[in-house]
Formats: structure tokens, sequence, C-alpha cells
């Protein structure tokens, strides 16, 4: 198991912060890292969900029609990036493309969870050591099984720069869509914007890289 607490060795302790909770919203939807607030060491993005909303159960209701036999709910996170020389790629379960920390592209998935709160969700991981090497990165979430309706799922997706405050997004909007654009980072002059999306989107990867204008090729792929 990964301690995500622990400091690397030979790191020189972290000035002072404040770790208050910070939720990214309509109203209030950007914030920015520096090298000295979190821009630099291994962020950690946790996708956490209700993977047995209440009522799954209950047999021949709409929900259960929904669920089409399955009672469980199976969100995946994964992401679209940008490289500054202008490779492109994804990270994410669905063809088993979980990445590399210790070189392109810098972004891992740390594995396909399929029970949500009850185990801790899913983390994806990005090396900020190398923001220099990223461009913009795209985190999305999927429903990959289960009912197709994020109120029900009640997701949240938590990242977590080292030495900064925890930033929270919430996914518990009304949908039948079964992607959702989370949050769009941009590196820029050493820094990091982490801009807040939570856009619905009807259909699968490939949608979602038409709607923000990566221009990638896609196949279908399994888990």
């Amino acid at each position: 198991m990964v301690d995500y607490n622990k400091r690397p060795s030979g790191a020189a302790p972290a000035a002072p912060v404040s770790l208050s909770k910070t939720s990214l919203t309509k109203s209030s939807p950007k914030v920015s890292l520096t090298k000295a607030t979190g821009a630099s060491g291994q962020m950690r993005i946790n996708l956490n969900w209700n993977a047995r909303p209440a009522g799954s159960n209950s047999g021949g209701g709409f929900l259960k029609k929904l669920l089409s036999g399955s009672d469980s709910i199976d969100l995946d996170i994964g992401c679209l990036y940008e490289t500054v020389d202008g490779r492109k790629g994804v990270i994410q379960a669905l063809g088993n493309s979980f990445g590399s920390l210790d070189q392109h592209p810098y972004i891992k998935l740390d594995g396909d969870d399929r029970s949500g709160a009850a185990s801790g969700g899913e983390n994806l991981l990005i090396n900020l050591d190398h923001l220099d090497h990223l461009k913009r990165v795209l985190i999305f979430a999927f429903i990959y099984e289960g009912v197709p309706a994020w109120d029900k799922a009640d997701g949240v997706v938590t990242l977590y720069p080292v030495g900064g405050a925890p930033i929270e997004i919430r996914l518990d909007e009304s949908s039948g869509s079964r992607m959702c654009a989370i949050a769009l980072l941009e590196a820029a002059g050493g820094g990091l914007t982490i801009g807040r999306e939570v856009r619905y989107i009807n259909g699968g990867q490939a949608d979602l890289d038409r709607a923000y204008g990566w221009g990638m090729n896609w196949s279908p792929g399994r888990k």
C-alpha cells in the first residue's frame, strides 16, 4: 500500500500551510497552485462514490431497471493529457492504459476499483516534478456499469496537492449521461491552474475528446 502522506527522503520540510478543504463550485470554479502551494511532488486525485445507492435492491423499480440486473455502480476515473511537445493520450482502466509516474506521461492510475467508498475509490497520480512536461490534463469520470444517474452515484473527486489544501469537486447533479468532464488542469509559467468543469457528456471517451478538441483517434476497448 502506498503511503500518500510519506515525504520523499531528503526533501526539505514544507512551509506551514492551511489544510482546510477548498471546494470548486459554479460560483468559484478555479484555483491556482505554485511550487510553494502544491505544484510539485505527486498530486493524488481520488474518485469516491456510492456503489450501492439506497433503493438499488428493491425489486421491479425504476432504478432496478436502469441497473439491468445489477445493484451496484462502477465508476472509472481517467484523464486525457497533452504534453508541451504535442503528444496526446489517455490514462484509464479501459484498455489497460495505466500510465507511468517515472516516464512519459508522468501520470498513473493506481488500479481499477468497483466498490467506491467501501475501499477508498480510485486514484490518479500526477508527478508534478515534471510539470514543465505537461500542457493540459482533463480529468474525467465514466459510469462503466450501473445506473446512468450521477445524483444516485453521489461521486466526489478530491485533489491532494503536496503541502496544499485538498480541492474538492462534487458530481451530484442529475444527468443521464455516462461521461463527466470533471476538471481541466493547465500548466503555465511553472504553476498549475485547476478549473472545475463538471460537464456531462452523452457518449464515451471519443465524445469527450470531440467536446474538448483533443483530436485523437479512438477504437473500442475492454477492461
